[in-house]
């Protein structure tokens, strides 16, 4: 039961709330509030990304007044305040408030500064922030993020971030700020705020107005400049022609560590979508201005036609898309119909990443704008959130789930038709088997239905307007300029696109210096050619031989088809050599890639895990080991002391690690303020070198600051990264606290990176489409981007390969580009009906395999490992048509259940508990599963050899391989049983 002064405290701030929710700036103030545990920590975080700090706010409030109250909770909340910046609001808290005159002029002062903020932003930013810093009107933290948002968006959006700091401060400030408009020379700024233009010293009172937003006219002079009003500058009377709603600024709903555009831009965009230095605009500007080169791309988008949009990365395709929504729904708005526009994207990060950065702002309040994937926290059904809104961004799969639905005629589908315009983000994916040709089959479908339905003077159905972003297409692999176009023809035929519209960028294109490192082989490598040594050791304990050299991709190839065989012939002695083999030759890969002390800390940590598989002393049942397997350990162990000692000696590194550290630290060393990413092939790879940086001192004494990101999938065997932890180093590196990423190919496309000043391609190269989006990365002046070669790695040729194809597809867009246009639409129409009749032929075969003839009774499954027999298919079911669990009891018994931290979340009656393993061999068959209550043991059937009809299959790898129906799983009839089960128990 709280205490009567607890339940005061409460009180108070209950009075005292809606200043609060103006004042706090809620992410800042997290880091100082220890009494609120990490997961509302993280509910409030994400609220105020969201919705902004008003809303966050609000649930921090409760959180902080939830009871029962910690010791000192209220003393606690009122340092925090200050520790985070939000003097203002201690002081409330504190009950020193000001005057009410005193008050009421201060809430006049802001509402000035918001009415006129669009020609505040014209300020020269960094000039005026350093004035406010050495002033006290800002703290060092507000300093940081208005100079980050000024480097990220351009000083416009970094003066509006200041703006937003300024009048969160204690009163007073007002006369201040006026001050360092004069003294920095920004007379016309100055007068507009109410400074004199006959002011010529300090302290001098000038003409004043209540606010008139407020409905007052008075002129008067304020009484408070002895109580640290606004009165030493009082608010000049001046007339609002418009409605300052539509370009004022919302000085507290921005208010947070997440950088945001403002509702409403006033200047054209910069090639990469941020807001260019300008003077200050008008109320009568519009909205959102395009550069004449996008306002070129997005014409005949604009006349309502079907186009795809090819910009290079960073020239401001979002923005364009922004803007034709605009345009969309203010036509259709208009005409008297309603409009409804998705934005699809490929990731899950670029859900919140478009709907923050570019929808949300320009489009609010005049159009309601959500967001929806897999991560989000809404609890609504998919059809009514596209019902209640104008603009949905979403993952493509929501979306064809729901088409689908429509399909099947559920409730809760979604026709084509309840759409006016899909926008496809990166939409060169609109190929076979990709879900976004899924989409646009349906599409295609029904254009052609149409055709015909006019024909027969039937009622066509409506149809949305398609418009693809995509950064390149790409030349599909094609070796001739015939193919090339052939390529693009038919992304555009997927698309329905009446054209691909490019354009020239002109003075705003960034094209980096290109510059590629050799690297030469070491001249010793003992650290291999012990690693060597022990392959060599096994070849000869397996009887394996091969002419493939050790390491190559050729010897992968080799190991993974032995190891297949042997797993089908139950040679269990050449299929767990082969596994061995497979680690080690990956330890040499990385020996060639990252530091000798990384691929031995990988090796010994895939025998530490083997060996614990079969020797943990804290596990009741033993495991059975081989002669094979004790040779492997010993192997490994006579061997692991060279190991480690080679891996610690710097003088046997490889070349490609130096050539590295070289040209990191040129870059930070020759550049005043440095930022870059470095992309490499594998989690593996990016997270040591992250490391590596980390732990070298040299790179922390220029002041390089590295993170990695990697992707969110979980089929490495390296933990994935979650799209929020994603999102955190994204957010550290706009704002500076990483200035160096390294990344996986996660990072070339999409993802919202802010402009680099270098790009390094390490080691990786895939195809024309991965380098002209790194390229893109490098968007700062003076750029670079460099390819570092790796031993085995082929770089070099393949780039030289990647830079002729890039040619190749420029001069096949402008071949497409020059066909007369009937020409270009008699092609289109025959690869759309080509692409439909090959569409009609998968559906006739995946109906044929979906059939699931074959009876469950007739396949087996052995564990790959033993070859001990575990199950037949009728012990199987399966849940919400994905996971394959056996519930009974004969498995029970077969298997060990062992902890272990899954590799990804699921949902939440989904959840993963741990692993599942033979219990004669250690070998593991899948996960132990909680579905809504009921432990089920999940199996993976590549961890069986599969016999179908007493053949047994020698590469089983998915479950959609199988022709087998397994029986649905019966929730009821199990719940049933286990409470059967557990009368029993308790009547014994």
């Amino acid at each position: 039961m709280a205490s009567a002064e607890d339940e005061a405290w409460e009180s108070f701030i209950g009075d005292i709330r809606p200043r609060l929710k103006e004042l706090v700036v809620v992410e800042r103030l997290l880091d100082h509030v220890h009494f609120i545990g990490p997961e509302q920590k993280e509910h409030i975080r994400q609220r105020a990304r969201a919705e902004g700090d008003r809303a966050a706010a609000d649930l921090l409030i409760d959180a902080v007044t939830r009871r029962p109250h910690s010791l000192g909770w209220f003393r606690a909340f009122v340092d925090a305040l200050a520790s985070s910046g939000c003097d203002y609001a201690a002081d409330i808290m504190q009950e020193k408030l000001p005057k009410p005159d005193v008050e009421a002029e201060n809430d006049q002062c802001v509402r000035l500064i918001q009415i006129l903020s669009p020609g505040l932003v014209g300020m020269k930013t960094e000039e005026v922030c350093l004035h406010c810093l050495s002033r006290g009107l800002i703290t060092a933290e507000d300093s940081e993020i208005i100079k980050a948002e000024t480097t990220s968006r351009g000083p416009r959006s970094g003066a509006r971030e200041l703006l937003r700091s300024i009048v969160r401060g204690r009163p007073g400030w007002f006369s201040n700020f006026l001050q360092i408009l004069r003294e920095t020379e920004h007379q016309s700024l100055y007068e507009l705020t109410g400074g004199s233009p006959d002011l010529d010293k300090e302290g001098e009172n000038c003409s004043s107005l209540k606010d008139e937003a407020n409905g007052s006219e008075a002129v008067s002079k304020s009484p408070a400049a002895a109580d640290g009003g606004c009165d030493s500058a009082d608010l000049m009377v001046f007339a609002v022609t418009e409605d300052p709603q539509d370009e004022a600024i919302d000085l507290y709903a921005g208010a947070s560590s997440e950088y945001e555009p403002l509702p409403k831009s006033l200047e054209p965009s910069q090639p990469d979508g941020t807001l260019p230095e300008g003077a200050a605009r008008g109320p009568e500007t519009t909205d959102i201005c395009l550069r004449d080169y996008q306002m070129e791309v997005a014409r005949p988008a604009l006349e309502a036609k079907n186009i795809i949009i090819c910009l290079p990365t960073g020239s401001g395709k979002t923005r364009v898309a922004v803007y034709i929504t605009k345009e969309h729904l203010d036509r259709r708005r208009a005409e008297g119909q309603p409009g409804k526009v998705v934005m699809l994207v490929n990731k899950v990060p670029l859900v919140e990443q478009h709907y923050s950065a570019e929808f949300l702002p320009f489009l609010k309040p005049k159009y309601k704008v959500e967001r929806v994937s897999g991560d989000c926290q809404l609890k609504i059904s998919f059809t009514e959130i596209l019902k209640k809104n104008d603009v949905i961004i979403c993952t493509a799969q929501i979306l064809e789930n729901h088409l689908e639905r429509s399909n099947k005629e559920e409730d809760e589908g979604v026709k084509l038709s309840d759409l006016t315009l899909i926008i496809i983000d990166e939409c060169h994916h609109t190929q076979k088997g990709e879900v976004y040709n899924h989409i646009m089959m349906r599409y295609l479908k029904q254009k052609h239905k149409n055709i015909k339905w006019k024909k027969e003077q039937r009622e066509p159905m409506p149809l949305p307007q398609i418009l693809g972003l995509t950064a390149s297409p790409g030349v599909g692999g094609a070796k001739n300029m015939k193919k090339a176009v052939e390529h693009i023809l038919r992304i555009c035929a997927n698309l329905d696109a009446s054209s691909i519209m490019t354009s020239s960028l002109g003075d705003y294109k960034k094209q980096p210096n290109k510059t590629t490192l050799a690297v030469e082989d070491r001249i010793e490598d003992p650290f291999g050619d012990v690693i060597k040594k022990i392959m060599n050791a096994i070849h000869a304990h397996a009887k394996l031989s091969t002419n493939c050299d050790l390491g190559s991709q050729r010897y992968e190839q080799w190991i993974v088809e032995t190891e297949r065989e042997a797993a089908a012939k139950e040679d269990h002695k050449v299929r767990v050599c082969a596994e061995y083999l497979r680690q080690y030759s990956e330890g040499l890969n990385l020996s060639n890639i990252i530091r000798m002390h990384d691929a031995f800390g990988f090796l010994n940590e895939y025998y530490e895990k083997e060996k614990n598989k079969k020797m943990n002393p804290d596990e009741e049942h033993k495991i059975q080991i081989t002669d094979t397997e004790r040779f492997l350990f010993n192997v490994f162990k006579e061997n692991k002391e060279e190991l480690q000692s080679l891996a610690g000696n710097p003088q046997y590194e490889n070349d490609s690690l130096s050539k590295l550290r070289c040209k990191i630290l040129h870059e930070f060393s020759s550049r005043e303020e440095a930022r870059g990413i470095i992309f490499t092939k594998t989690r593996r790879s990016a997270i040591a070198l992250s490391h590596w940086i980390q732990e070298n001192s040299k790179f922390a004494d220029i002041g390089v600051k590295a993170s990695y990101v990697i992707g969110g999938g979980d089929q490495s065997v390296v933990k994935p990264m979650t799209p929020a932890e994603q999102k955190d180093v994204l957010k550290n590196f706009h704002n500076g606290d990483v200035n160096l990423l390294i990344a996986t190919t996660v990072a070339e496309e999409g993802l919202d990176i802010p402009a680099c000043n270098f790009v390094i391609r390490y080691g990786l190269v895939t195809n024309e489409i991965s380098m002209i989006q790194a390229e893109g990365r490098g968007r700062a002046e003076d750029s670079s981007y460099t390819l570092v070669d790796v031993k085995n790695s082929g770089v070099a040729e393949k780039e030289w390969v990647n830079e002729y194809r890039k040619k190749m597809m420029n001069k096949a867009i402008k071949n497409i580009r020059s066909l007369n246009q009937a020409d270009y639409e008699k092609q289109i129409i025959d690869f759309q009906f080509q692409a439909i009749m090959e569409k009609k032929v998968r559906l006739v075969k995946k109906k044929q395999k979906d059939m699931k003839s074959e009876c469950p009774s007739k396949v087996k499954f052995n564990c790959r490992h033993c070859s001990q027999h575990v199950c037949n298919g009728d012990d199987i079911n399966i849940i919400e048509n994905m996971h394959r669990v056996n519930v009974t009891e004969q498995f029970r018994e077969l298997y060990i259940a062992r902890e272990d931290p899954p590799l990804h979340e699921r949902p939440l009656d989904l959840e993963t508990k741990g692993l599942i393993a033979c219990k004669i061999c250690g070998q593991g068959w899948g996960v132990m599963m909680v579905y809504r209550g009921i432990e089920c043991p999940c199996l993976h059937v590549q961890n069986f050899v599969v016999t179908l009809n007493g053949k047994k299959i020698a590469k089983c790898s998915k479950w959609s391989e199988l022709p087998v129906r397994f029986s649905a799983f019966n929730y009821a009839e199990q719940v049933r049983q286990l409470a059967s089960s557990s009368d029993e128990d308790d009547t014994n």
